[in-house]
Protein backbone atom coordinates (compact mmCIF):
# COMPACT_ATOMS: atom_id res chain seq x y z
CA UNK A 1 0.00 0.00 0.00
CA UNK A 2 1.85 3.50 -0.99
CA UNK A 3 1.06 6.41 0.06
CA UNK A 4 -1.81 9.12 -1.75
CA UNK A 5 -2.24 12.30 -2.43
CA UNK A 6 -5.48 14.33 -2.74
CA UNK A 7 -6.47 17.86 -3.71
CA UNK A 8 -9.08 19.57 -1.67
CA UNK A 9 -12.24 21.66 -3.38
CA UNK A 10 -14.19 24.27 -1.58
CA UNK A 11 -17.77 24.64 -2.25
CA UNK A 12 -20.71 25.86 -0.64
CA UNK A 13 -24.26 24.21 -0.36
CA UNK A 14 -27.19 25.64 0.56
CA UNK A 15 -30.80 24.13 2.10
CA UNK A 16 -34.16 25.37 3.12
CA UNK A 17 -34.46 22.86 5.70
CA UNK A 18 -31.19 21.96 7.66
CA UNK A 19 -27.33 22.70 7.55
CA UNK A 20 -27.23 18.32 6.85
CA UNK A 21 -29.15 18.86 3.82
CA UNK A 22 -26.96 21.53 2.72
CA UNK A 23 -23.58 19.40 3.11
CA UNK A 24 -25.78 16.36 1.80
CA UNK A 25 -26.67 18.72 -1.57
CA UNK A 26 -23.28 20.13 -1.30
CA UNK A 27 -21.50 16.47 -1.70
CA UNK A 28 -24.06 14.88 -4.33
CA UNK A 29 -23.91 18.05 -6.48
CA UNK A 30 -19.70 17.72 -6.67
CA UNK A 31 -19.99 13.93 -6.89
CA UNK A 32 -21.93 14.30 -10.68
CA UNK A 33 -18.14 16.14 -11.96
CA UNK A 34 -15.35 15.46 -9.19
CA UNK A 35 -13.94 11.65 -9.13
CA UNK A 36 -12.41 9.83 -6.31
CA UNK A 37 -14.31 12.24 -3.32
CA UNK A 38 -12.40 10.26 -0.22
CA UNK A 39 -13.90 13.01 2.57
CA UNK A 40 -15.04 16.38 3.77
CA UNK A 41 -14.75 18.96 6.29
CA UNK A 42 -17.36 21.87 7.29
CA UNK A 43 -15.65 25.26 7.23
CA UNK A 44 -18.18 27.74 7.64
CA UNK A 45 -21.99 27.76 8.63
CA UNK A 46 -24.32 30.77 7.74
CA UNK A 47 -27.84 31.42 6.89
CA UNK A 48 -29.98 33.72 5.11
CA UNK A 49 -32.81 35.28 7.00
CA UNK A 50 -35.69 36.54 5.27
CA UNK A 51 -38.90 38.28 7.54
CA UNK A 52 -37.16 37.02 10.59
CA UNK A 53 -37.21 33.75 9.90
CA UNK A 54 -34.50 31.18 8.35
CA UNK A 55 -34.60 31.49 4.60
CA UNK A 56 -31.76 29.01 3.95
CA UNK A 57 -29.02 27.07 5.44
CA UNK A 58 -25.87 27.51 4.13
CA UNK A 59 -22.25 25.29 4.46
CA UNK A 60 -18.77 25.59 2.87
CA UNK A 61 -16.77 22.80 2.64
CA UNK A 62 -13.80 21.36 1.38
CA UNK A 63 -13.85 17.93 -0.19
CA UNK A 64 -10.82 15.92 -0.27
CA UNK A 65 -10.59 13.68 -3.66
CA UNK A 66 -7.74 11.58 -4.21
CA UNK A 67 -5.68 12.05 -6.45
CA UNK A 68 -5.02 8.99 -9.15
Amino acid sequence: MGDSVFKKVEIVGTSGNSFEDAVTNAIAKASETITGLSWFEVIEERGAIAEGKVKQYQVTIRIGCKVE
